[in-house]
């Protein structure tokens, strides 16, 4: 079972939390409170200690002069030793310290430092959970990948009507249950993910691309990364920090782009094509910049090479995963996409519009599979949308282990 932190914001819902802290160590895992002092208004922290039979950590720095170096590095030990940190009830307060990375109390320094799966359930005034500052903050939350579960709407404790109080303890307990399901199970698997848009040069400052922001094929590697999965990621030229604990091998042409996927190909038991390869390039780039003239030019372009194809046909027994992005047509295009090409899975989504998937935290996507079924996904931010479509590749890489078993 897990080692869980189980953080409790300032609100009156704090009470339900001692009910989630039985249902979690009900399940086996070891529990360790983290109070803050708002907390410590409502509850007292010797309930959780009775109730968890560990202590309770309440203060960033001791009272006494004596220990004051151990509690200083302490945040970094409860950080390093435990596996899963939920928070319950997470105020409006704590969403923007963990947003914005402010640290001014224990259990917001332990968040700078944890790098295991965080579950979030907010409990605050329905219009403060409305206002735009706080729904801006869970969608940051949420793109770095943290399970939100939702608050409930009915009476509040303000007397308000709404959506706001703290989800019930079997709701949270859940939430903590299905995170941990997911945890290092593309543990063994070495993903191959390619990401971004490529840049082919028509002289040495112009060049033709795409829309591509990069940000569903860096979702991808970090969700895969977080399950367990040893990622290589390809990223054309992106405006993103490098996800966490991947090899990222920066390119810029499809024919780089082509190049470092098939160096790094022997080692892949996945791949996932989910750049935006140019398909176009010109094949003799001028050494001098073109200058502008009143005369119209004409350029001849070539194709770029056609990476997805070629990894068709030398995958082997390896899980190929393409994706389709389209204006039209959207499941057929991504069927007709994964028979041309010889994939396993199809990621389609349809771009272009106000909800166009380029360039947007969130996406809706439809999963063409080898089977002949087609799974839509509905709109979701992108990390969630990532983590949907391991559960699919995760299915397909099990069925073909069954597969050569028998």
């Amino acid at each position: 079972m897990e080692r869980i932190v189980l953080g409790l914001g300032g609100g009156i819902a704090v009470y339900k939390s001692a009910e989630l802290a039985r249902l979690l160590m009900q399940q086996g895992h070891t529990v360790h409170v983290v109070m803050t002092a708002r907390a410590q208004e409502f509850v007292r922290p010797l309930t959780f200690a009775a109730l968890t039979g560990r202590k309770v950590i309440t203060d960033l720095f001791p009272t006494h002069a004596e220990g004051t170096l151990s509690s200083a590095i302490e945040h970094i030990a409860v950080a390093q030793e435990n596996d899963l940190l939920v928070v319950a009830p997470a105020t409006a307060d704590l969403l923007a310290k963990f947003a914005h990375g402010l640290a001014d109390d224990f259990l917001s320094t332990m968040y700078l430092a944890f790098t295991g799966p965080v579950v979030l359930a907010p409990a605050m005034n329905a219009n403060m959970w409305l206002h735009a500052a706080t729904q801006s903050n869970l969608e940051m939350l949420r793109r770095r990948g943290h399970r939100i579960v939702d608050p409930e709407e009915g009476e509040l404790a303000c007397g308000m009507v709404g959506p706001g109080r703290l989800a019930s303890p079997e709701r949270i307990a859940q939430a903590v249950s299905a995170e941990i399901g997911r945890q290092r199970d593309l543990e063994g698997e070495t993903m191959l993910i390619t990401a971004g848009p490529t840049q082919e040069p028509l002289d040495p400052v112009r060049y033709i691309s795409n829309r591509s922001s990069g940000k569903m094929g860096y979702a991808l590697a970090e969700a895969a990364a977080a399950r367990g999965a040893k990622v290589v990621l390809i990223s054309g030229p992106v405006n993103l920090a490098p996800p966490r604990a991947c090899t990222v091998i920066r390119v810029h042409t499809a024919r780089e782009m082509r190049d470092q996927v098939f160096e790094h190909l022997e080692a892949a038991t996945i791949i996932v094509k989910a750049a935006a390869v140019a398909d176009f390039h010109l094949s003799k780039v001028p050494q001098q910049k073109m200058k502008k003239t009143a005369a119209r030019l004409s350029l001849e372009l070539d194709p770029t090479p056609d990476i997805l194809a070629e990894l068709g046909r030398k995958k082997g027994d390896r899980l190929l995963v393409g994706f389709a992005a389209e204006t039209e047509n959207l499941q057929q295009e991504a069927r007709r996409k994964l028979e041309a090409k010889n994939c396993d899975m199809v990621v389609g989504n349809l771009v272009g519009g106000e909800e166009g998937a380029f360039e947007s935290d969130q996406n809706e996507v439809l999963l063409a599979l080898r089977n002949g079924e087609s799974v839509p996904v509905a709109r979701a931010s992108k990390r969630e949308i990532a983590d949907r479509i391991l559960d699919e590749i995760l299915k397909l890489r099990l069925h073909l282990y069954a597969t050569d078993e028998r």
